[in-house]
């Protein structure tokens, strides 16, 4: 969890900047504010990994589930983000997967709600 949180992190840290400066002049300014969102979802999960993974009050099986919901949410929706932002500059057409993105975006509302239901799980232990 402490990994996969942090590489997220860090990959947010280099696409923001490639967004921020290589897809300037590339992209319209509404793709690049699309790839920000991505980006910035990408960054908040990142951060609540490393959150859940300090967390001593969660069960192994709480924490799992968290990370997988988180890891295959951040793929489909920022990953989807990234290649809608970015078709003009590919051969494939990501307008074709697009509905993967609210998919990834249940993943990630899903790990939230999990975390959610663990907590007030410990307020009636």
């Amino acid at each position: 969890m402490l990994i996969l949180g942090t590489i997220l992190g860090l990959l947010s840290v280099i696409l923001g900047a490639f967004g921020a400066h290589g897809l300037k002049g590339l992209v319209s300014p509404e793709s690049i504010v699309s790839y920000e969102t991505g980006v910035k979802y990408q960054m908040y999960h990142a951060l609540l990994l490393l959150i859940v993974a300090s967390q001593k009050v969660l069960t192994e099986k709480a924490k799992s589930t968290i990370f997988y919901l988180i890891l295959v949410g951040v793929i489909l929706f920022s990953g989807s983000i990234y290649g809608l932002a970015t078709n003009v500059l590919t051969g494939f057409d990501f307008k074709s997967i697009a509905f993967v993105t609210p998919i990834g975006g249940l993943f990630l509302i899903i790990a939230w709600i999990v975390l959610l239901t663990n907590f007030l799980r410990l307020k009636t232990e």
